[in-house]
């Protein structure tokens, strides 16, 4: 008997620490910005839209989509890219990136904790489409 309230006490004093431990913080979000969405005649119903992404020290994507082709050039800082199935490349000012209109952008972060980073995102994509959709 006494070797149970012993257990239960230690059980107690556990659960309360565990309840102490801080919770694990979802990155920095990005900071979107549209830059220009421009009507394709030649090509009814698609669109360029251009957008500025900037990551703060340590911030990154959830999980996401665009159905588009996407075209990722770097202006700032480093990031980290990959879709789902593929390897992440690491970016630096410069160069440059494409995801396809069936790709699963599974990672997309600064690769500093102590730096910003920026990238423009020139999407082809169908007319009024949304720039991206998050993905479970």
């Amino acid at each position: 008997m006494k070797r149970a309230r012993q257990y239960g006490i230690a059980a107690l004093v556990l659960s309360g620490l565990l309840a102490l431990q801080p919770a694990v913080a979802a990155p920095p979000e990005a900071k979107v910005t549209l830059l220009t969405t421009e009507p394709l005649p030649q090509y009814p119903g698609k669109e360029v839209q251009i957008i500025m992404v900037e990551y703060p020290p340590g911030g990154a994507d959830p999980i996401h989509r665009h159905d588009a082709h996407g075209f990722i050039y770097v202006l700032e800082g480093t990031i980290v890219m990959g879709v789902r199935g593929g390897k992440e490349v690491t970016l630096t000012p410069g160069q440059t990136w494409h995801e396809g209109p069936d790709d699963i952008h599974s990672v997309g972060r600064n690769a500093s904790n102590t730096q910003p980073a920026k990238f423009l995102v020139m999407l082809l994509k169908n007319k009024g489409a949304p720039i991206l959709t998050p993905v479970k």
